[in-house]
């Protein structure tokens, strides 16, 4: 802004200018501004834009003939730059200069690039080019180099408070300080999308309060996160997942919940890396969070803000919302491990860093041999990676059941997951089910039954009438294995 101002005082506007940032953050507000100041007639130049002469006035009101602004998303094609380059020629109709604000720039094509750079070599003197783009990466660098480029920024939660402060006051609104907050918070940076959340609290009248801009936005309150992560440090997945149902049931939105157990990891991280002074937090959350941060290593935080800001992103147009964040719950408390091979501990090292594709296999060595049917795990290991791939072709959801659960172990030709209470449910689903064994009898030649049991980590009793020495009762005995029924 001060750059800007010094180059309208001393009479040293640039020609091409390039706006770059995240949406909302005032970019074209910014072009605006200097289209008005380098036509301003006020004789102090100090004072530009004025605001009070005719030129400024016309700008406000949107009739200043000078100043043209293109969405380079309605207008990729090379012939809509040629036809700007025809017109730029011609002399400003009321102003000193034309301005051409280009917005979303990124947008236009290589062939239209190519000729706005024709342009942006020999521009009249009369013309200033101001493109504003929110993806930097995308300008060819032929471009970049003839532009004055400033970056912007995401705008600070306390400034943006500030203003909506101002606009409330002005709109004669009431509304509770910690609403505004909150509505700071889901604008992530953007003061644009924060007026229009704060428009739409108050399109319903009344005092805006923080509960109602909760239910209204969607969102969960900080101690039900703060809850949350507690239980995946308790690895209790039973009350996390009762936190999630109880918190969409309320109507949270999955996704929006997702990112705020996202943005308290990001808080984690932040006091793990010694940079607690940048959490924009209550004291009581920023006390909880230094608890919680110490119980986690820098990696374990990390893979955490993983699985959830991967659920975050598929919980837009998942088929069950609620899945992406169970998933993620049972991913967080029992991550996938690498089943050792026979190659010994560092080939089973190595295989463990692939978690994600890795064969979860538990406790591989109580698996038994290959019985009448010839299937084995060794077999399902050597073609766990095309098993996947087959599945996640069919049915990604159907991936994401797969890989949370465990193989527990094969007997007479079938293969045993076990999984949570909820996740069977899921996966039992004939949807999820068929895909699964289908995959498992393309890649293995051979038709697999699957059985579906509940996996709680601990101990149950052997049920008379179950062979004490069988795949049954070891599953049931050390593995964690529940019966669900006898047939």
């Amino acid at each position: 802004m001060q750059t800007l101002r010094n180059a309208v005082l001393g009479g040293r506007v640039a020609h091409a200018y390039l706006f770059a940032g995240p949406r909302g953050t005032g970019k074209t507000t910014m072009a605006r501004l200097l289209a008005k100041a380098v036509n301003c007639l006020s004789a102090d130049l100090a004072a530009r834009p004025c605001d009070e002469c005719e030129h400024c006035k016309a700008v406000n009101q949107g009739r200043f003939l000078d100043l043209i602004e293109i969405d380079a998303a309605s207008n990729t094609s090379v012939e809509d730059v040629r036809d700007l380059r025809d017109k730029i020629n011609f002399t400003p109709n009321q102003g000193q200069y034309k301005v051409y604000i280009v917005d979303e720039v990124h947008m236009l094509s290589t062939a239209a690039f190519n000729a706005l750079l024709k342009t942006l070599e020999e521009p009249p003197p009369h013309a200033i080019f101001i493109l504003a783009t929110t993806e930097i990466h995308k300008i060819p660098a032929t471009v970049l180099s003839r532009c004055q480029r400033h970056e912007f920024r995401r705008i600070p939660v306390t400034d943006i408070v500030a203003q909506l402060k101002k606009m409330a006051s002005a709109e004669n609104l009431q509304v509770e300080e910690d609403a505004l907050t909150l509505v700071a918070r889901q604008a992530t940076g953007s003061l644009r999308d924060a007026i229009s959340l704060l428009d739409h609290l108050a399109s319903g009248g009344g005092v805006i309060t923080l509960d109602l801009a909760r239910s209204l936005l969607g969102t969960a309150t900080s101690q039900t996160v703060v809850e949350l992560m507690a239980a995946i440090l308790e690895m209790d997945t039973a009350k996390g997942l009762d936190l999630i149902y109880k918190t969409l049931d309320a109507g949270t939105d999955p996704r929006q919940f997702a990112r705020q157990v996202v943005d308290y990891l990001r808080t984690l991280l932040l006091i793990r890396m010694g940079n607690a002074r940048l959490v924009d937090a209550t004291a009581e959350v920023r006390a909880t969070a230094a608890q919680h941060a110490q119980k986690l290593s820098l990696p374990e935080i990390l893979r955490l803000i993983r699985v959830f800001n991967q659920a975050a992103n598929e919980a837009r147009n998942n088929w069950q919302p609620s899945l992406p964040l169970e998933v993620a719950l049972v991913d967080a408390i029992h991550p996938a491990e690498a089943a050792p091979t026979p190659g010994g501990q560092a080939q089973a090292a190595a295989t463990a860093k692939q978690v994600s594709t890795a064969i979860p296999v538990q406790k591989p060595e109580q698996a038994e041999e290959p019985g009448e049917g010839g299937l084995s795990i060794q077999m399902i290991q050597n073609s766990w990676q095309t098993i996947l791939a087959q599945v996640r072709r069919r049915s990604p959801n159907a991936e994401a059941l797969l890989k949370s659960g465990k193989i527990l172990g094969v007997k007479d030709g079938m293969v045993y997951l076990g999984y949570s209470e909820v996740l069977k449910s899921k996966m039992e689903k004939s949807e999820n089910l068929e895909v699964v064994q289908q995959a498992f009898q393309d890649a293995l030649k051979m038709e697999v039954p699957i059985r579906c049991v509940v996996f709680t980590g601990k101990g149950n009793a052997i049920p008379a009438g179950i062979d004490s020495d069988g795949m049954v009762a070891t599953v049931l005995r050390d593995l964690g294995g529940e019966i669900v029924d006898i047939q």
